[in-house]
């Protein structure tokens, strides 16, 4: 069995299966919780060495995002191509959440910093197999579509990073899905897809946790460091993320999650 939380970590990275990712996240995430408890043996945070990549099954086909079929949300053909973009976006999630456990074991940070990726990657397993789910009850699955090849890159190109990561991670990409899931609920609403507006409200809540984890941790870096977060953060989402921001932005939930508008806005596109 596995004995450091780190090592935990690269087990979830390198099982390729879905839904045995996510079911070992959830394990690992029940142990974790359970050593956090009063009189409980705790679990060492420990180092490892994470895959540069995480285990992929052999499907989806991922492909050049250019190269994605374009997701027409009116036809059920759409509806699935959407709900299983997002299956794959929270199976990304749930290896970017250990990665940050795992990847940077050489800077001391509190526990709290690992409780909080551990409930994060433990919510993304289950947002991954609601969306399953949702695909299943319509007569497909996870892996019967193309992907977006991409994912993985901005883990890449803040590998060495961690400040790089937090800030293009949680909060750009993360929070770009507090811009675009209330649209998504509406097109499944407008449908009658009730299953499907259930799992969608799970996500929308949820992420707004997982962004104000990484405005947190990010402040909190900045503040150790004596360093000045909006200038840092524009420096850092220039430098590793690769075009302008889009609006419209949710400025509601990203106050929410501790985003003010002076720190997206200015890098927003025309």
């Amino acid at each position: 069995m596995t004995t450091t939380l780190a090592q935990m970590a690269v087990e979830v990275l390198t099982t390729a299966d879905g839904r045995a990712k996510t079911a070992l996240s959830h394990a690992h995430a029940a142990r974790w919780r359970a050593s956090r408890e009063p009189g409980a043996t705790p679990i060492p945070v420990g180092r490892a060495c994470p895959p540069p990549r995480p285990a992929r099954p052999e499907r989806p086909e991922l492909l050049n995002p250019r190269d994605v079929p374009r997701r027409r949300p009116g036809s059920p053909q759409g509806q699935l191509a959407i709900l299983h973009a997002v299956a794959h976006i929270e199976l990304n999630a749930v290896d970017l959440h250990w990665d940050l456990i795992a990847r940077f074991g050489d800077i001391a940070m509190p526990a709290g910093y690992y409780d909080d990726w551990v409930k994060a990657a433990d919510e993304e397993s289950r947002h991954f197999n609601l969306m399953c789910d949702c695909l299943e009850a319509m007569g497909s699955h996870y892996g019967a579509l193309p992907a977006h090849a991409g994912m993985w890159r901005a883990a890449e190109d803040t590998a060495q990073d961690i400040m790089g990561r937090l800030a293009v991670v949680p909060m750009v990409l993360e929070a770009r899905g507090l811009d675009v899931t209330p649209g998504m609920i509406e097109i499944f609403s407008r449908a009658g897809l009730d299953d499907a507006v259930a799992a969608l409200n799970v996500i929308y809540a949820e992420e707004v946790g997982h962004v104000a984890y990484g405005s947190k941790w990010f402040h909190y870096l900045c503040g150790r460091n004596e360093q000045d977060p909006k200038p840092l953060f524009h420096e850092l989402v220039q430098r590793y993320f690769h075009g302008p921001l889009k609006p419209p932005f949710n400025e509601e939930k990203r106050a929410e999650a501790g985003l003010p508008p002076d720190f997206y806005w200015p890098l927003a596109g025309k």
